[in-house]
């Protein structure tokens, strides 16, 4: 099955998980709930993400609030919170993922569950990130 499905299943729990804190064993219920839809390896993934994304949340939304023009995170809506912390938590922690794979992805993602302004919101941010990641990176 695809990544592409897996990012969905990671966006739609980091989405739950922005109205409760999810423990782990909730987080193993949502994901078991798929595992007939993901490979081992993208079980793998929505687990990962879910994790970075718990223990990274403060320095994942600095990045959005930090590259967000006039919008921080209590003026975003949760869709796009959602897809903006699975893309950066990508950026930031998952090395075999390149840059733009997240990128486009989050896009896409934002085409299909946001309205027709989040794309083009969600590419700027992510590219600002992304150039700011290559420069760190030299």
């Amino acid at each position: 099955m695809s990544r592409r499905l897996a990012r969905e299943v990671a966006m739609k729990l980091v989405f739950q998980i922005s109205f409760s804190a999810l423990e782990d064993q909730p987080i193993d219920d949502y994901i078991e709930s798929y595992s007939d839809m993901l490979s081992p390896n993208n079980i793998q993934y929505v687990r990962k993400v879910a994790t970075v994304i718990k223990e990274h949340l403060a320095q994942i939304d600095a990045y959005i609030n930090d590259y967000s023009e006039n919008w921080k995170i209590d003026r975003l809506g949760r869709v796009d919170l959602s897809i903006l912390r699975v893309a950066i938590a990508e950026m930031l922690f998952f090395k075999d993922i390149p840059y733009g794979v997240s990128i486009n992805e989050a896009v896409e993602l934002a085409k299909t569950f946001s309205t027709n302004k989040a794309p083009g919101y969600i590419n700027g941010i992510l590219d600002k990130i992304h150039n700011h990641l290559v420069q760190k990176a030299r």
